[in-house]
């Protein structure tokens, strides 16, 4: 029997950050992972290793087609998929590190194998050892959502672990989802010569996105090559010789078709990973999504369990989770710990990225809200036509009476680093014209940034 202040179950993004900074504020921390190595499914099997393939595919494609508008001519490009593998295996293997070390740098007892919550401020690890601590901390995570009579195999039928593992290029790649995670894998392999298909039951992808920025990935994806079936749900699957057979049928009803394909990748969604803790036992409580239900200290109807990350209400992101796990370790210490669910911002690593802040134009207008568009096209940067990427445009939504920047969504390159300087605006309460005032380095990519917010106020330079 050991005692500790907290016990973490799950050592993603949530937990683990949560664990290092209870260790940080003085309290003795154990955190339980089933995995043999940290990180969640963020640092194996998500975020770090799709990113990972996302650059290297980025690499091959602009080898094999980008280079010669800059004077650098290439012949005989080819592909070595066993050396792509295996770099984004070192990169995941010296993320995990990473966190491994951090564990022994704060001391944090780390516990290897499946948590169950036997009693409040009791957790016995695969049956054996018993963990006693004041606070627990259910950071498990989510998982795949998996589709109805589409069972998985991870060979021609993948989740998105599977398709970050294959040994061969397929020739056409369906992907079943047109949300972020699809949208990436479906790059990666489109890059290296798939012919990619994503058949989406919604009649538009990233439903949950900025209606007009959704619209000109699709645009700019499909000139790239991909291929849309919007408004069309997946009946069945049947494993064909050499691939899968699919029958499609019409999302509002309809006559079927078969769709054949050399892999299938589902991705519809995740959902919250909480089965097997012993949640009923102790009687913690779901909501209708299975998701644990807490209050804004993170706190469940159990006393002394906690819960964070992608097992409660909220955006699936793992910087939305780390945050979450900073907060709670803060409250549990005492202080004041909080998040600002409204300047969380959400990329999507497709090429060109996608990001955005805040809320969206659909969002307002449900609302009520009035609000002012700003707009400005990377055509119209100077550093975007230098670097030969001016697809995108950055737009800023703001309080038509206040001139508060309620919204942010960047099409184009590099968005995912230029969203952070709009979420900081909004941290602070920033107006559009508090940024269009800012002196932005020249020429940057960010200039977009503040142009888009003088289009505010129809004050903008370059356009």
């Amino acid at each position: 029997m050991s005692d500790f202040d907290v016990i973490v179950i799950g050592g993603g993004p949530g937990g683990y950050v949560a664990a290092i900074r209870a260790a940080q504020l003085g309290m003795r921390v154990a955190c339980v992972e089933k995995r043999a190595t940290l990180g969640g499914t963020c640092l194996n099997i998500g975020c770090i290793p799709s990113k990972a393939l996302l650059q290297s595919s980025e690499k091959f494609a602009e080898a094999g087609h980008a280079f010669a508008a800059h004077g650098v001519t290439l012949s005989g490009v080819s592909l070595d998929l066993p050396t792509m593998m295996a770099r984004k295996d070192k990169v995941v293997a010296a993320n995990t590190g990473g966190v491994d070390y951090l564990f022994r740098k704060h001391k944090i007892e780390r516990v290897t194998g499946g948590a169950v919550i036997t009693a409040p401020g009791t957790v016995t690890v695969d049956g054996k050892t018993e963990l006693k601590a004041k606070s627990i901390i259910i950071a498990t995570g989510s998982e795949s959502m998996p589709l109805v009579d589409v069972p998985v195999d991870e060979k021609t039928v993948l989740s998105s672990t599977g398709a970050l593992s294959l040994d061969a290029v397929p020739k056409h790649l369906v992907v079943v989802g047109g949300g972020y995670i699809g949208l990436e894998m479906g790059s990666v392999w489109q890059r290296l010569g798939a012919e990619v298909t994503v058949v989406e039951f919604l009649d538009r992808i990233v439903p949950n996105m900025d209606t007009e920025t959704g619209a000109a990935l699709q645009k700019i994806l499909a000139k790239q090559g991909f291929k849309f079936r919007l408004g069309t749900k997946v009946a069945s699957a049947s494993q064909a010789k050499g691939g899968v057979t699919l029958s499609l049928e019409p999302a509002a009803g309809g006559a079927a078709e078969t769709l054949k394909a050399d892999a299938v990748l589902v991705c519809i969604g995740r959902r919250p990973y909480t089965a097997g803790l012993g949640l009923e036992k102790v009687g913690v409580a779901l909501d209708n999504k299975g998701r644990i239900i807490v209050d804004h200290r993170f706190t469940t109807n159990v006393a002394g369990i906690y819960a964070i990350g992608d097992v409660i209400a909220g955006p699936m992101l793992a910087h939305k989770a780390s945050e979450e796990g900073v907060a709670l370790a803060e409250i549990l210490a005492g202080q004041h710990g909080q998040v600002n669910y409204d300047a969380i911002p959400a990329v999507i690593y497709t090429a060109p990225e996608v990001a955005s802040v805040g809320k969206t134009e659909e969002e307002l207008k449900a609302a009520g809200v009035s609000y002012k568009t700003g707009k400005f096209p990377f055509s119209a940067n100077a550093r975007a036509r230098a670097n030969g990427e001016t697809e995108g445009f950055v737009k800023i939504l703001a309080d038509a009476v206040t001139d508060r920047v309620l919204g942010v969504h960047i099409i184009g390159p590099d968005a995912g680093t230029m969203i952070a300087e709009c979420v900081v605006a909004m941290e602070f309460a920033a107006s559009a014209e508090d940024i269009g005032r800012i002196c932005h380095a020249h020429p940057t990519l960010n200039e977009a940034v503040k142009e888009a917010a003088l289009a505010v106020g129809g004050e903008a330079i370059h356009i």
